[in-house]
């Protein structure tokens, strides 16, 4: 019966999650993807321990473990000097601390990982070419509305769109989202191509002043992933456009050609323009909810917003097993994640300003006080966000209940 479902909107990486997730509860799920096809673009993908935790308990941890490049350090540069600030050593004692690696993969990878285990599973329905434009409900279901007029049913309806979330405007109508400016350009490039004194086994992010550029390998060290950001004032959302070399060497004229050979080597540049939404309250609305960016998309900076995806994907996996009602289990899920995905939101943003875009006195400022970091140092200050399961604050079916 339909409404022994959840319907799901969007079939990216936390839209996939989720239904897999639900699956190894024993829950049926139904998922509605825009594109006639289900697949990711973009590139490279930063995985903190905190995503391993989540690949584990939504059973595909094995599988995500052997597509995943570990890397030896997180490393700050100077884009101005050339000279290294400070690094994050991932080694024994990282993986020690936090009980799982750090990694990177390609976002296409990743989101195969949740593709192929959704395939598997007959308690997940697929279906391409269907358009989400909003929702209707009533006291025992929740249906999606399609372009097409067909309604697609169920017990609850979870938003997991993206950015543009049709169901997030109906629910909480905030409109555009917030356009900050700075234009990112992406590139993959082969190994070969990538400068020898460069091609270190770390996520190497070179600071400059309104710009920075990241760096690392992919697919087993095949690849190079390129990402380079600028503030450009861009006034409107871009995304995936291709574009020149010149208009993406153009933000990084003033920096050290150490740094700016990365330019020099990209090739078939895309440029994305970077958006986020102000951190809301609530994101349900009776058998309603929002997942993953449609809830709370995030500026890139923390590399953190496909973890944040997984980790909602857990949290309502493991809230839909302990039974009760849906409306008082959506609201414990909201309850549970809006604290710190508003977190990851807000400092994000802080960190473009204060740590990856800075420069004169506010640059020298910052490699003074993060030069001076032990490993034990920074291993503390990101404890809050490597250390989570996903599942604080969840509560049992008692408690749900009850609600």
């Amino acid at each position: 019966m339909s409404n022994d479902r959840f319907v799901i909107a969007g079939g990216g990486i936390g839209g996939l999650a989720l239904a897999i997730g639900l699956a190894q509860k024993g829950q049926r799920s139904i998922v509605l993807e825009k594109a006639r096809q289900l697949g990711e673009i973009g590139a490279g993908i930063q995985l903190g321990p905190n995503a391993f935790h989540a690949f584990d308990y939504l059973g595909v941890g094995d599988t995500a473990r052997e597509m995943a490049v570990y890397i030896d350090n997180l490393r700050l540069m100077d884009a101005m000097s050339g000279e290294e600030i400070t690094r994050i050593p991932l080694g024994a004692d990282f993986r020690a601390r936090f009980g799982n690696p750090y990694a990177v993969v390609h976002r296409g990878d990743l989101h195969g990982v949740f593709l192929k285990a959704c395939t598997a599973h007959d308690l997940v329905d697929l279906r391409t070419s269907c358009e989400v434009t909003g929702y209707e409900q009533d006291a025992d279901s929740a249906s999606a509305v399609l372009a097409s007029g067909e309604r697609v049913t169920g017990k609850a309806l979870i938003g997991a769109e993206g950015l543009w979330s049709r169901i997030r405007q109906q629910l909480v109508g905030d409109g555009m989202p917030r356009v900050s400016g700075h234009s990112t350009y992406r590139s993959v490039i082969p190994t070969e191509d990538m400068p020898e004194d460069l091609r270190w086994n770390a996520a190497t992010l070179w600071a400059g002043p309104k710009c920075h550029i990241v760096h690392y390998p992919l697919q087993g060290g095949k690849t190079w992933n390129l990402v380079v950001t600028y503030h450009n004032h861009a006034p409107e959302p871009v995304a995936g456009r291709p574009v020149t070399h010149e208009e993406v060497a153009r933000g990084f004229e003033h920096i050290n050609p150490k740094a700016r050979q990365i330019i020099e080597k990209g090739r078939d540049w895309k440029v994305w323009v970077l958006c986020d939404r102000d951190p809301v309250l609530n994101w349900v609305d009776g058998r309603v909810a929002l997942l993953g960016d449609a809830a709370h998309p995030t500026m890139q900076y923390f590399a953190q917003g496909a973890c944040m995806a997984m980790e909602d994907a857990v949290a309502l996996s493991h809230l839909a097993d302990q039974g009760g009602e849906i409306g008082a289990m959506l609201t414990r899920y909201n309850e549970m994640r809006r604290q710190r995905t508003a977190r990851i939101q807000l400092q994000s943003r802080e960190i473009g300003t204060h740590v990856y875009h800075p420069e004169g006195a506010h640059a020298e400022l910052r490699n003074t006080v993060m030069s001076a970091k032990s490993p034990e140092d920074w291993y503390d200050a990101v404890a809050w966000l490597y250390g989570s399961t996903g599942l604080e604050g969840a509560v049992s079916s008692e408690t749900l209940a009850r609600r």
